[in-house]
């Protein structure tokens, strides 16, 4: 009699799982910029399915180096951190693929990698086309980690129009991989990765200005978005969030940034995405149409 109450009471709890809460889409896009077709995962609050007149702001929430579009989903330690945002929020959260090591740029040289344009319009156009979503920047947001939180500010800077706001977190600020405090192999890798989608280096401490967040402080202070940034003390990539950090200060560019305990690490990023939907959330929350 007890067994077959626990597997009723299960039963019931799988059951209440489908029928209640936030739901995941897995979703093709296809890149006319790349010739090719990338997927998405969605991320659906509860009220999208009951309230069907209701149009909903979205979080375009972009994942690291080596990662896919399934990381935000599988591997934070809690694998519901993202559908009771989008529940707590009533926000819609797309995750699209980035390939391994993109870093969001239009390669000039590499056809296949033209990952600005997919995110600010093909992935854009797709979403607006296939949710009900807002279908103005007033109800648009773009964050990610490491090489996604370079992803998010490098596309916000260059399309305002599109977003917001914007955050990044543990976020590439510089891509000159000497700043980076990692092994020599990995930095000589990852310097091979920016040669290669966008030719020869300049010389001198930014390599790639124009392409790497560090050079693009007056542009960020002029488009007047909303910024966040936060990293973990312990993190490899600490000195180029504070270097940013210090740019931005000393442009007056209004920005929210924070230093906290941990590492490069999901628990870190587990921890710091809720803040970062509260800082999205209270943009929205500013424009009366983006959370009717």
């Amino acid at each position: 009699m007890c067994t077959f109450r626990l597997i009723s009471c299960l039963s019931l709890q799988f059951l209440s799982f489908l029928m209640f809460g936030a739901k995941v889409d897995t979703l093709d896009v296809p890149s006319a910029s790349m010739n090719r077709t990338l997927r998405a995962a969605v991320v659906l609050p509860e009220t999208y399915r009951k309230a069907r007149k209701q149009t909903f702001p979205v979080l375009y929430l972009l994942h690291g180096g080596t990662g896919s579009f399934r990381d935000w989903l599988t591997k934070t330690p809690d694998k519901t951190l993202l559908h009771r945002l989008a529940d707590q929020y009533n926000l819609i959260i797309v995750t699209p693929d980035g390939d391994p090591t993109s870093y969001y740029f239009d390669s000039p040289l590499i056809k296949n990698s033209q990952f600005e344009t997919f995110i600010s319009k093909e992935l854009m156009e797709k979403i607006d086309n296939t949710y009900r979503t807002i279908r103005d920047r007033k109800g648009r947001v773009i964050a990610g980690l490491s090489m996604g939180g370079h992803g998010a500010l490098f596309i916000s800077s260059r399309h305002p129009e599109l977003y917001a706001a914007a955050g990044s977190m543990s976020g590439v600020m510089n891509i000159n991989t000497a700043t980076w405090k990692v092994a020599p192999d990995f930095a000589k890798s990852r310097s091979e990765n920016f040669a290669r989608l966008l030719g020869p280096p300049k010389d001198g401490d930014e390599p790639y200005p124009g392409y790497t967040l560090v050079t693009l402080a007056d542009r960020l202070k002029a488009n007047n978005l909303p910024l966040i940034l936060d990293i973990g003390v312990d993190d490899f990539l600490i000195e180029t969030n504070r270097d940013l950090h210090r740019r931005l200060v000393e442009n007056k560019t209004p920005h929210d940034y924070t230093e906290r305990p941990g590492a490069h690490t999901w628990e870190y990023w587990e921890n710091a995405l809720p803040y970062q939907v509260l800082f999205f959330s209270n943009v929205l929350n500013a424009y009366p149409a983006a959370n009717p």
